[in-house]
């Protein structure tokens, strides 16, 4: 099932639900929050997997995919990006879920836990710091208005993909991330960059799971260990990579270790 809803401030967002499971189970809800630059397609590897044991929600982040860009007048924060999470968690009629946020997709996912804490029944985190302020990100606005999206994406991308991804995946990533409009993932990415919640992340109490690419160049990987420290109820899972993009060049990987998670914590 597919559809779109209206945000509080009026905005179309796309949403997606996949749910094979048995027809006789009242199965639990996940919800996958994407990374800057992605769209729910990115998760295309995890939904059959999941989907066979859980109801999958998908959710097009607000100027991603399918769903509506705002206008660069109209107010855009990360609180907002949590209320679309929320809204569309009651259109689907979930009152609890599982969480999944990849990179920025986990600010929202982490925010959702902190503030929102009755409605993440878990929480799992890939390659997502508490924000973006302690990072280079910056510098990638002014090189993509010099070069453009997709050559600053092929000119980096060994900061999101190691020499073990496949080729065709590289080359659909950056075509499909460099679709998206460049002035709007400027204003996203240097939203992102002036939040750092390092402080708040102790008041999550969900299990969460947090997966990290040890050598991260996104970032620091050094942010994950505190993390660890800071979430009483958590677990750190490193990959021996610099790749950022583990949601997306080690998907099998990550997939098992969400699936081993879950299990601990229906």
């Amino acid at each position: 099932m597919n559809g779109t809803f209206s945000t509080a401030d009026g905005l179309r967002l796309a949403y997606y639900v996949d749910d094979f499971t048995d027809p006789w189970r009242k199965p639990d809800t996940v919800l996958l929050l994407h990374a800057a630059m992605g769209n729910s397609q990115r998760w295309f590897q995890w939904v059959p997997p999941l989907s066979r044991r859980y109801r999958v929600v998908r959710l097009d982040l607000r100027g991603h995919g399918n769903s509506q860009i705002p206008k660069p007048a109209d107010d855009f924060s990360l609180s907002l990006l949590v209320s679309d999470a929320l809204t569309l968690l009651d259109l689907v009629g979930a009152d609890r879920a599982h969480v999944v946020g990849n990179s920025a997709g986990g600010y929202v996912s982490q925010q959702l836990a902190i503030n929102h804490p009755n409605r993440v029944k878990s929480l799992a985190l890939f390659g997502s710091t508490p924000g973006l302020k302690n990072s280079h990100a910056p510098t990638w606005i002014p090189k993509i208005k010099e070069i453009g999206l997709k050559q600053f994406l092929a000119d980096t991308i060994d900061e999101r993909f190691d020499s073990s991804a496949d080729p065709d995946l590289v080359k659909w990533f950056i075509e499909q991330a460099g679709s998206n409009n460049p002035a709007f993932i400027a204003r996203f990415v240097l939203h992102m960059c002036t939040h750092d919640f390092m402080n708040e992340v102790s008041t999550i109490k969900a299990p969460t799971l947090i997966v990290a690419a040890g050598k991260e160049k996104i970032g620091h990987a050094s942010a994950y260990e505190e993390m660890n420290r800071r979430i009483a109820s958590s677990e750190l899972v490193y990959y021996d990579t610099a790749a950022h993009n583990i949601c997306d060049g080690y998907a099998s990987r990550c997939i098992e270790d969400l699936m081993r998670f879950l299990r601990k914590h229906p």
